[in-house]
């Protein structure tokens, strides 16, 4: 089967809602393509290794979580970026990207599908600040509180890798916030809503003095590591729904 690109675009748009967003780069689409999607290949960031296993592979489009744009970015189009772009056109791929919307998806965002990983009941998830209206970061109860270090042991398992962990591994957590990616700044935001321990992607230095002076467990588990989800169940849901063929395609990356 086979869905126009811009019935691809417009359904993204409904399901995703990137107008509700103050986004740091476009969201949708940002390269064109060929006209109709029959394979639609998914990944974390459009990288080159990326976007050439897609052509490998006989993609028509690619949706990711990390594309193309950002603000601040320069707008030259040379070395790297010229490169990547002259891929997507040249083998005529449309590049789909969604950043905020795709973390905060109530059923099939990042945040979403790790507290599910996680054990958490999804609809039962709560907003981590609850005054923003994108919901981007969730706080949850575990059923009876476990040791840090089982929540880390956990997440390892979840990931493949093994999560930086900032406290005490025989505290004991409950109340979980967490937020994937580069929320390593949501800390404090942890702290006021009550939390136990909060999970994230990255560590800055600064959040080690902040977990360690508020007496928060902190645990890093990766920005590429957690945000694999988000974009996979989303490429799962349109193969389904559209019956097209789909293939995520993980270019592991430490950080």
């Amino acid at each position: 089967m086979s869905i126009e690109l811009s019935q691809l675009c417009q359904y993204l748009d409904q399901c995703l809602q990137p107008e509700r967003f103050s986004d740091y780069c476009p969201n949708g689409l940002q390269v064109e393509g060929r006209g109709t999607v029959v394979r639609l290949a998914t990944g974390v960031t459009a990288c080159q290794p990326l976007l050439d296993a897609a052509v490998a592979w006989g993609a028509d489009a690619l949706l990711v979580h990390h594309g193309y744009f950002w603000r601040g970015e320069s707008p030259q189009v040379v070395g790297m970026k010229r490169r990547r772009l002259a891929t997507l056109l040249a083998n005529d791929i449309s590049l789909l990207a969604y950043h905020l919307p795709l973390d905060a998806h109530p059923q099939m965002g990042n945040n979403a599908c790790l507290g599910r990983l996680l054990g958490f009941d999804v609809d039962a998830q709560a907003p981590l600040q609850p005054g923003i209206a994108a919901g981007v970061g969730n706080i949850g109860d575990l059923p009876a509180a476990v040791p840090a270090q089982q929540l880390v042991a956990r997440l390892a398992q979840i990931t493949g890798r093994e999560p930086l962990h900032v406290g005490n591994p025989d505290a004991l957590v409950r109340r979980v916030a967490w937020c994937t990616g580069a929320a390593q700044d949501y800390i404090g935001a942890a702290v006021l809503a009550g939390a136990d321990v909060f999970v994230t992607g990255e560590v800055s230095e600064q959040t080690v003095h902040t977990a360690r002076e508020e007496g928060i467990e902190f645990i890093a588990a990766g920005h590429h590591a957690t945000e694999r989800y988000g974009v996979q169940a989303v490429g799962e849901h349109l193969a389904t729904q559209f019956s097209l063929e789909h293939r995520f395609i993980d270019i592991d990356n430490p950080v």
